[in-house]
C-alpha cells in the first residue's frame, strides 16, 4: 500500500492524474445529458426545426385551417392570389 500512495521520491504516484480524468468525464457526460434533453429548446424530440413562411398563399391556408374563412372563400381567394403570384412548380401556364 505504501507504494500507490508515494512515489519514489515521496510524492504522490502517477494514480493521481486519474481523478482529474474521471471529473472530467463526469462533466462531459453531465453536459451531454443536459444538451440531449433539456438545452434542446422547445422544439421536442424528434421535431424538426420550424420554418417561418409568411407567403400569402401560406397565410390563406392558415387562415382557412383556422376556420376565419370559408371554402368559397379561401378558393376564390386563391384563384386571385395564382393570378396575381403564380404558382411555383405546379406545371400550369403562367
Amino acid at each position: 500500500m505504501q507504494t500507490l500512495a508515494h512515489f519514489a521520491d515521496g510524492g504522490p504516484g502517477p494514480w493521481i492524474l486519474l481523478f482529474p480524468v474521471i471529473w472530467a468525464l463526469v462533466v462531459v457526460g453531465g453536459v451531454a445529458l443536459l444538451r440531449r434533453t433539456v438545452w434542446r429548446g422547445r422544439r421536442g424530440p424528434g421535431r424538426p426545426p420550424t420554418v417561418e413562411d409568411n407567403s400569402p398563399v401560406t397565410v390563406l391556408g392558415h387562415r382557412f385551417a383556422s376556420g376565419e374563412i370559408d371554402e368559397d372563400e379561401y378558393w376564390r381567394r386563391l384563384s386571385v392570389l395564382d393570378e396575381q403570384f403564380g404558382r411555383a412548380g405546379k406545371g400550369g401556364a403562367a
